[in-house]
């Protein structure tokens, strides 16, 4: 199996839920980077994988979705500084336990996962390591979507009974409801449920659009007015669709065998963990696994 890490959903649960007394000799603190390197660890140390990576997001304010609509996830903060310092600290870490990294400035960390989970599914089961539902719309039948915060393990068929569409369906599902997290517009007045009705109905954007006669005599409530919200947020569908859409060709230097999990490094784990005033717990933890 290969596993795809969605670094960030960890590093920021970490971040929020241990407490920012956890400092380095330096007095900064360290709790991201401690929970994270704690989480990457005991994933190793139970899985065992032959093949994983982790995905990180350098991109919150310059991938091309930002160019294509400068609104997409402005209504999020950036990270504060604290923060900010954490994250390079989180690569380090995933590099120092033999896990190969990848960010990009262009492409956020879902590109990279459903990049490489396109690139090589033919050779080996994709599980994906996240709980972000966006990258659902990646599972195929003999791809595993596990969160692993809560344990949950879905394959695409559990997928569309949890979401209510298949995972390919999902971003045409974002398309037509729009997703507040990431300030997807979505079509004004279209609502996750009317979404899913019309997506079971329909089976993807363009055959929704392609059949507006039809939808005004769906047997919901309202569906005249369905069919004319569909018609005056049409630029918006489309805009949407293409912000939600996992872009899957990075142009990523990485062969199968780079992605094969080379165990921790020493040094570098004494280096780090020195660096940042890791106690014996974690460190015991990760000699475990070389």
């Amino acid at each position: 199996m290969i596993y795809l890490v969605d670094a960030s959903v960890y590093i920021f649960r970490a971040y929020f839920s241990l407490p920012d007394s956890m400092r380095d000799p330096q007095g900064a603190p360290v709790h991201a980077v401690y929970g994270f390197t704690r989480f990457l660890a005991e994933l190793l140390e139970r899985e065992r994988p032959r093949y994983i990576a982790c995905a990180f997001d350098e991109s919150l304010t310059s991938s091309f979705r930002n160019r294509m609509y400068p609104a997409y996830k402005a209504n999020r903060a950036l990270p504060p500084p604290e923060l900010e310092r954490q994250l390079h600290a989180c690569r380090r870490a995933s590099r120092a336990l033999g896990v190969r990294e990848f960010a990009s400035r262009r492409f956020e960390a879902d590109d990279i996962i459903g990049t490489l989970a396109k690139r090589y599914r033919e050779k080996h089961p994709v599980v994906i390591v996240t709980r972000d539902k966006d990258l659902a719309q990646l599972v195929t039948p003999g791809d595993t979507f596990w969160d692993y915060a809560s344990g949950e393990r879905h394959d695409s068929e559990s997928l569309r009974v949890k979401l209510g569409v298949a995972p390919h369906q999902i971003a045409d599902l974002l398309a037509l409801a729009g997703d507040a997290v990431d300030n997807i517009p979505g079509v004004p007045g279209i609502g996750i449920k009317t979404a899913i009705i019309l997506l079971r109905a329909f089976g993807n954007l363009d055959t929704v659009y392609g059949n507006l006669d039809k939808v005004a005599h769906l047997p919901v409530r309202g569906a005249q007015g369905i069919a004319a919200r569909l018609a005056a947020g049409r630029d918006l569908a489309w805009l949407s669709r293409q912000l939600a859409t996992v872009h899957c060709d990075v142009p990523l230097n990485a062969s199968l065998q780079d992605l094969r999990w080379r165990k921790p490094s020493a040094r570098g784990v004494s280096r780090l963990f020195g660096e940042l005033g890791f106690g014996t717990g974690l460190r015991e933890r990760v000699a475990r696994l070389a």
